[in-house]
């Protein structure tokens, strides 16, 4: 037999809002039906900073959709953080359904938005709501994961901070801190360039960075190199030669221009944008 906890609407003046009233009236996993943009944004970024316990949340979201909005760095490491702990899980949705969905054991809730608030309108039929969660359930199931490249953003860290050096992983926080995004599609600084750049302010040698984001899974080394050239072309970043006992020299990485020199961490980027345009 099934027991309705709560039944009542939720409003909010915010998606995130509306998500986290659901978080802390949940008594089970949740089946996310059909997230838009924003939802998926709101759901990895209340879910990375939620501090009590987190309901599994089982997305099921267009694929294309998934993989653009996972083409944010920062975005797409919280999320893998939220895998890796079990507490979320995406797959891919064929088709699509009539509304954004949050479905529960015994809860169905409507995900609605009106002007400056957003509202959860739940269903206050129990068998209605026990069945859609049987449905939609079962359609996640039967659903694909999605491919999820991009590291955790714990581990990326912590590696950084292992193979490269404490100073370069905290310019690197300060970097991610600074920016609302971290696209790889050339309209804001990716993760390589980002990494390339924290790199050069730290005076480390391009072999290094570019291995320690091969072995984490951020990019090839090919890619980093690619980038390096691309920013040494542009006057971003200037390199000078290491000799090694064997083989060819390596290149350490070093800040190309004054106003990137001058610049703080959480500054890097903006200047960098600013220089890149």
């Amino acid at each position: 037999m099934y027991h309705v906890v709560m039944t009542t609407n939720v409003f909010k003046r915010s998606v995130d809002g509306v998500l986290r009233a659901l978080f802390e009236r949940s008594t089970g996993d949740l089946v996310i039906v059909d997230p838009n943009t924003a939802v998926i944004e709101s759901l990895i970024d209340v879910g990375a900073n939620y501090e009590d316990e987190l309901p599994t949340l089982n997305v099921l979201a267009d694929g294309r959709l998934l993989k653009d909005v996972m083409d944010d760095f920062v975005v797409a490491g919280d999320a893998a953080d939220l895998i890796d702990a079990e507490t979320m899980t995406l797959h891919e949705l064929e088709g699509d359904a009539d509304n954004t969905l949050v479905v529960g054991e015994d809860e169905l809730y409507a995900i609605v938005s009106a002007g400056e608030h957003v509202a959860a309108l739940a269903a206050d039929d129990e068998s209605f709501a026990a069945d859609a969660y049987e449905t939609y359930r079962d359609l996640w199931v039967d659903a694909p994961a999605f491919n999820l490249r991009t590291p955790a953003l714990s581990r990326v860290r912590a590696t950084l901070d292992e193979d490269i050096g404490e100073p370069v992983r905290a310019d690197f926080d300060a970097v991610l801190e600074s920016l609302e995004t971290a696209r790889g599609d050339g309209d804001v600084l990716d993760e390589v360039t980002i990494s390339l750049l924290v790199a050069a302010k730290n005076d480390v040698l391009l072999y290094d960075i570019s291995k320690w984001g091969e072995d984490i899974g951020i990019a090839s080394k090919a890619t980093f190199s690619r980038t390096k050239t691309r920013l040494e072309d542009l006057g971003l970043i200037d390199t000078e030669k290491v000799p090694i006992d064997v083989g060819r020299p390596r290149l350490r990485l070093k800040l190309g221009d004054d106003r990137l020199r001058e610049a703080d961490s959480d500054q890097l980027a903006s200047v960098a944008h600013r220089l890149l345009n």
